[in-house]
């Protein structure tokens, strides 16, 4: 297949201009880059790949691996080569640069609204540089795929900037009304939009299938109500609350408008604080905020994989940080990632993914460290932590158990792979269904992942009852039993019936794995992919410049109790 040669051109053309620090250099090149077109088209010289004959399928193959780019042009033409799908959603501005935030912002369609608390809510963001930073680098990863639903629905561009009010665009961000994720759906509502929550997963923090969860239920609201602000008030407050205030106004005969209706007080801030987040992204600089340029391409594509895989073996086959990989795949819960279908789906960076399926080809040892184990009658958590050689608390957070709790007779939880000197090899396989829907359930509140930050932190004065322990404190309250010692001044872990103690409650919990390594020395880089997305992986990576720093939860949070259907 030969690349159209204005295309191809257009894409070097990018990246000397993006090289370039003077305009005039720019203009010399443009002029350079439409004479290269003309003498391309007279010759019906191909400036292709050496590669004549890639397939042109969105999904490459390699070794059961598939590559996908998902986001296609918002125009709705079909694109089905990867690399042309790349170049299809690109759009150069007239200085040669790509950016996100000249899309968002020609898309806009929400009446602006005057109010107060938005003017405050700007006075607040302003003062917060580093908070925007923060927020603005989560977002790098996220926000053209979200652009791109929202486009294809034709809905404002509004509604991307929504999850900046929601969690900062933190994908493990949990409110203290169980509202999970980068759009916080509460379970109920979670479910009632199809996103599966269980013992392995919990997909309101998955970004690809929340965004589609919240576009439709958005989408919903706005033909109940007929205006965005009633849309957005009722997403943020219920539907049901929002119909009894439009009610309770019309038998008074008051107007049904959202500045008239009697509604909670972060309900009625609710559409002024996007205001203040659109007024900021419009003109960052009148604010004396600056915001990082977001290159209006994907950042990532999806992986199709083996049934079973770690994590953290994942991150390592793709060649990014284990931050970097949770950030992509927050929704599951377990250090194995494992689904009831043949195959697993993962977000990895464009310009990671060919590395990862090259990687896996020529990985040939175990692809988990973990295997499903039922306990014995009788058999103590200590013993079966000293029997697969963890720790007790590793083995209680990994398993989403209470430090207090008791094992049940046949009880299935995961344990390392290597008994008694014998791996787990790749076809003894992680039952999914080997632990029953209660447990599920019931264990359905502890995260993978070690390096998030607590999103909410506040103090919380917790008497103690006969039968508590420290340890089941620090559980139940997200934090450590060493922690506790020290904000109480404690010199024994013994407690008393009755005595008082201070805690930091936490949202979201630090989790703490066993450490695998892996060898990475016979990594082969002989069988590359025959996918043409690497040619582009280079200058992506470098345009989206994400921070390694660990990724800051927003603590800019509110108790509240959204999304409810009544």
């Amino acid at each position: 297949m030969h690349v159209n040669p204005y295309t191809y051109t257009t894409l070097c053309l990018r990246n000397l201009a993006n090289a370039s620090a003077h305009l005039h250099l720019q203009r010399s090149i443009t002029f350079i880059f439409f004479s290269v077109c003309l003498a391309c088209a007279a010759f019906h010289a191909p400036l292709a790949s050496a590669d004549n004959n890639v397939s042109t399928n969105v999904s490459t193959n390699v070794s059961d691996v598939q590559i996908e780019v998902i986001d296609q042009p918002a125009s709705g033409d079909l694109v089905t080569d990867p690399i042309q799908a790349y170049i299809a959603t690109t759009n150069l501005d007239e200085d040669g640069q790509v950016d996100l935030w000249g899309r968002i912002k020609d898309g806009y369609g929400i009446p602006d609204v005057e109010s107060t608390y938005a003017t405050k809510q700007e006075t607040w963001y302003a003062s917060r540089p580093d908070y925007i930073k923060r927020m603005v680098d989560r977002s790098q990863r996220y926000l053209f795929h979200i652009v791109e639903e929202v486009q294809k629905r034709n809905m404002p561009t509004e509604i991307a900037l929504l999850p900046m009010i929601e969690s900062a665009f933190n994908p493990q961000a949990n409110s203290t009304s169980k509202a999970s994720g980068i759009w916080q759906f509460i379970p109920s509502t979670g479910k009632s939009f199809g996103l599966k929550q269980n013992w392995w997963v919990d997909n309101r923090r998955d970004v690809t299938a929340a965004t589609n969860a919240a576009l439709d239920y958005l989408q919903k609201l706005h033909g109940m109500f007929g205006t965005w602000d009633l849309a957005l008030a009722a997403y943020n407050a219920g539907e049901g609350t929002v119909q009894r205030a439009i009610d309770k106004n019309r038998r008074q005969g008051l107007p049904t408008d959202y500045q008239n209706l009697s509604l909670p007080e972060e309900t009625r801030n609710y559409v002024p604080k996007l205001q203040a987040i659109k007024n900021i992204v419009t003109d960052p600089e009148k604010f004396g905020l600056k915001l990082s340029s977001i290159p209006n391409r994907p950042y990532f594509a999806r992986v199709t994989t083996p049934k079973q895989i770690d994590s953290k073996l994942a991150a390592q086959l793709a060649e990014i940080s284990y931050d970097e990989f949770i950030s992509l795949n927050p929704s599951y819960n377990r250090p194995v990632i494992t689904s009831q279908g043949e195959k697993t789906q993962l977000l990895l960076p464009v310009w990671a993914a060919e590395r990862f399926a090259d990687n896996l080809a020529n990985y040939d040892k175990p692809l988990t460290s973990w295997q499903t184990y039922n306990a014995k009658r009788g058999e103590r958590m200590d013993n079966i932590a000293s029997k697969f050689g963890i720790n007790v608390s590793q083995l209680r957070n990994v398993n989403g158990l209470a430090a207090t709790g008791k094992l049940r007779n046949s009880q299935a939880m995961l344990v390392p792979a290597v008994y008694s000197g014998k791996p787990l090899s790749n076809s003894d396989e992680i039952r999914s269904d080997s632990i029953n829907s209660a447990e599920m359930e019931n264990n359905n509140h502890i995260d993978q992942t070690a390096e998030i930050e607590p999103v909410v932190s506040r103090p919380v004065i917790q008497k103690v009852k006969n039968g508590d322990t420290l340890d089941g404190l620090a559980s139940k309250y997200g934090t450590s039993a060493k922690n506790l010692m020290q904000i109480n001044h404690l010199k024994s872990a013994k407690l008393k019936a009755g005595q008082s103690l201070k805690i930091n409650e936490v949202a979201v919990t630090r989790g703490k794995f066993v450490k695998v390594s892996y060898n990475t020395h016979n990594f082969k880089s002989n069988n590359p992919i025959k996918s043409r997305v690497s040619k582009i992986a280079s200058r992506h990576k470098t345009d989206n410049k994400i921070s390694s720093n660990k990724s800051r939860a927003s603590k800019h949070i509110s108790a509240k109790a959204h999304h409810r259907l009544k």
